[in-house]
């Protein structure tokens, strides 16, 4: 069995989605880049272990040769269905409330690490039948799915200081101004990504923000005994660091500085 991992990125990815289905299946309930989902959707129950089927079958296929590309296609496509289903409806019911922006954001951040993974291991298929969601042009668009994201999530922290605020460790000074510089990085990094301007280096640095989130924040909390939205928040934040880690190592071409997209050859 030959494996097929790109990057480091393409990795971890693989190996938070393969977690994310066991974790669904163990809990027996949507498991975090899931849920939420209204309890009136029709047969929740099976299909939440539809999801978590999903995602593990996806992760473990992910890093197989022989399946990446189908499992980056039928990744890609549930989670993007997921996104129109379940979280634009929300920014559609209340438009001037920033908080559907960033679950909205937070379900693109996971379909972005998908679709630069299907544009990199695209079949031949694939790329007939869906060029337009393949290659350089698949790769586009899951940026601006990351660039928007970042830029909602920085929203909120300047929306939402106070809970923001709180959740800055106490051994940190002024957690308030911590809050406004990491919602100002988000927003910095989502225009970077979208401008194309240092795109690599703002990917990675919001990766980086992402995961010492993760490591600062949610990990002491757990460790210290926290309620199932606490443990819920945690996965998700890792997933998305490692979406966003396989977001910045589809950049592998491009120099960190660079003031503009690289143009491939025609041909």
């Amino acid at each position: 069995m030959r494996m097929s991992i790109k990057s480091a990125g393409h990795g971890a990815f693989a190996a938070t989605m393969a977690g994310i289905g066991i974790l669904g299946l163990m809990k027996g309930n949507f498991a975090p880049v899931w849920e939420p989902v209204p309890k009136s959707v029709p047969a929740r129950e099976a299909l939440a272990y539809l999801c978590a089927m999903v995602s593990l079958a996806s992760g473990l296929g992910l890093i197989v040769a022989r399946t990446a590309a189908l499992a980056a296609r039928v990744l890609l496509v549930s989670l993007l269905a997921w996104l129109l289903l379940f979280r634009v409806p929300l920014i559609l019911h209340a438009p001037t409330v920033e908080g559907s922006y960033q679950n909205s954001g937070e379900t693109a951040v996971i379909v972005a690490g998908a679709w630069v993974l299907y544009a990199t291991l695209a079949a031949p298929w694939d790329r007939r039948h869906l060029g337009f969601a393949t290659g350089a042009a698949g790769a586009g668009i899951a940026r601006v799915l990351y660039g928007l994201s970042m830029i909602a999530f920085g929203l909120s922290h300047f929306v939402y200081l106070k809970e923001t605020a709180s959740l800055v460790p106490g051994w940190l000074p002024a957690p308030v101004g911590f809050a406004y510089f990491t919602g100002a990085a988000y927003l910095a990094a989502g225009v970077a990504v979208l401008a194309s301007v240092c795109a690599r280096l703002a990917a990675a640095l919001s990766a980086v923000q992402m995961g010492l989130f993760t490591l600062l924040v949610w990990l002491p909390i757990v460790s210290a005994g926290a309620t199932p939205f606490q443990w819920s928040e945690t996965v998700l934040s890792w997933a998305l660091t490692a979406a966003a880690w396989a977001v910045t190592d589809s950049y592998h071409d491009t120099a960190w500085l660079a003031l503009r997209p690289r143009r491939r050859p025609a041909g």
